[in-house]
């Protein structure tokens, strides 16, 4: 547990390993024995079709907000099945509590699907900043972790996005056309033009992980939940990459974007893909 006057990174520099015991735990008990083992009573929509809960989100989520507080004692999770039953809990993440950002299974739809492409992301913030990360893909056994100003890691080995190849078309992940308002699907046409090769997008954590290995060139997303963001935010940050929304800023875990907004493997292709954007809204 933080001892007193321990600052953060203080915290984490003890505590990395803790939180990644906490993370691959609540994927072995709570979620991969679902996996390609879910019953009908144990899958639920929430918003619509596309918008899916399981047991599995529901008590991995519980077991990382009993655990993660204990190790950081005054600090807060803000889960995203926890915000689904009272939205006034996602307004901790502006306020000045360390606190836990928890997508317990990311890629709800592929892992009711028996699709492997779903992850665990959990990301520790602190005033608006994103100072740990951590994204674990169990059924492929993977485990990103990012501290700022640390670097990014793939099982222990860096993470370095790199930049794309210079004349290939650019990969971009893009929302589902569900998660779009019609202005934001004015500005995602900007992709489809010469150069650029848009397809839709998976697990959110899973696409930034891509970025931060140098798979896929960037995203175009619309929403703002900072429990599909947040961690993946920091990784490709830490491996290299960049963030910009339509407004040119970086993106902000407290909300408040000019959607869509990019990350992408370097800052140029972030500015390219805001360009084509800002040029389709």
């Amino acid at each position: 547990m933080i001892e007193e006057n321990e600052t953060i990174e203080e915290f984490l520099a003890r505590h990395t390993s803790d939180v990644e015991e906490a993370v691959r735990h609540a994927a072995a008990a709570e979620i991969m024995p679902r996996f390609r083992q879910l019953a009908a009573h144990e899958v639920d929509q929430k918003s619509g079709p596309h918008d899916l809960v399981t047991d599995a989100d529901r008590r991995a989520e519980l077991y990382l907000t009993e655990v993660l507080p204990k190790l950081l004692p005054g600090s807060v999770v803000v889960g995203e099945e926890a915000v689904h039953a009272n939205p006034a809990s996602y307004e901790a993440i502006q306020e000045e509590a360390p606190v836990w950002i928890v997508d317990p299974v990311d890629g709800t739809r592929q892992f009711v699907h028996g699709d492997p492409g779903f992850c665990t992301l959990v990301a520790l913030a602190h005033r608006g900043v994103v100072r740990g990360s951590w994204t674990f893909a169990p059924a492929r056994d993977q485990l990103a972790t990012a501290i700022r100003g640390q670097g990014a890691f793939l099982d222990g080995a860096p993470l370095r996005a790199g930049s794309p190849e210079p004349g290939r078309d650019l990969e971009v992940a893009t929302s589902h056309p569900d998660y779009t308002t019609d202005e934001q699907k004015r500005a995602l046409l900007g992709l489809w033009t010469y150069g650029v090769r848009p397809r839709a997008c998976g697990s959110a954590g899973l696409e930034y992980l891509a970025i931060a290995r140098g798979e896929l060139d960037a995203t175009a997303f619309s929403w703002e939940a900072a429990w599909d963001h947040a961690a993946g935010i920091l990784l490709v940050e830490e491996a290299g990459g960049a963030h910009l929304t339509r407004a040119g800023e970086p993106f902000r875990i407290t909300g408040g974007n000019v959607l869509p907004f990019t990350a992408a493997r370097d800052a140029a292709t972030a500015r390219r893909v805001v360009e084509l954007l800002s040029g389709g809204a």
